[in-house]
């Protein structure tokens, strides 16, 4: 029995539904870019269960027969890092943006790839907030098409680093966090994080739509206490 409510036949149904019309080569390329967005999803299923293993008491000897590597191996693999505290959303969101630079030949993850990842997570009270101020998901997206990067000529392979602003941003997320007094990093606060690095890609695309900086955090603030009070999803 497959671990997993999907099979290959699946993935392969959607590829080609999602693109009849692309040659076989096409295909090829965007195989290898799905492969590798899986691939850092299920990084972060182990990351997400090593966690759970160290609160409950394991050691890293233990972590690390059960992955089948070393303990010094397991260790360096999955010690907290950069993505502590993000919601699954959000690290979802930051995969998104990985493939958004990987899609586009971008040797580097700018702003303008977060915020792509958080428009395409409507899940997440980033995207609720996005399309309530400009009208439509459409705008947001044409907005930033308008501001990405020409093409890179070359296919990605591997990591691709997150350009300075994006360290930046991620770290405001953080702080955007604490401001409000929250446990959680959760899309909203990556929006937040954008729109305080304000010579960013992503915070003139913010402020083209309509957005300031003090504006986004009422309306986040006041979004959050509205969705912790009808059902805690965040």
């Amino acid at each position: 029995m497959s671990p997993l409510d999907i099979s290959l036949a699946d993935l392969i149904a959607r590829l080609d539904e999602e693109l009849p019309e692309a040659g076989e080569l096409a295909r090829v390329s965007e195989a290898r870019l799905r492969a590798q967005t899986l691939s850092d999803l299920g990084d972060q299923l182990i990351d997400h269960y090593v966690s759970k293993a160290k609160q409950s008491g394991a050691s890293w000897t233990e972590i690390g027969d059960a992955i089948g590597v070393s303990k010094q191996a397991a260790q360096q693999r999955h010690t907290p890092a950069a993505f502590e505290r993000f919601t699954n959303l959000n690290r979802h969101g930051i995969v998104l943006a990985q493939e958004a630079a990987r899609t586009h030949r971008h040797d580097s993850i700018g702003t303008e790839h977060l915020l792509l990842g958080l428009l395409g997570e409507p899940r997440g009270l980033a995207y609720e907030v996005l399309v309530a101020k400009a009208g439509s998901e459409q705008r947001v997206r044409d907005a930033i098409q308008e501001a990405l990067p020409p093409a890179g000529e070359k296919t990605l392979r591997g990591h691709i680093p997150f350009r300075e602003e994006s360290k930046e941003a991620i770290g405001q997320a953080r702080r955007a966090s604490a401001d409000l007094g929250h446990d959680w990093i959760g899309t909203e606060h990556t929006l937040l994080g954008l729109i305080r690095v304000p010579d960013s890609t992503a915070a003139r695309i913010l402020r083209d739509l309509g957005f300031t900086p003090e504006e986004l955090h009422e309306t986040v603030r006041t979004e959050i206490i509205r969705r912790l009070a009808a059902h805690g999803d965040r």
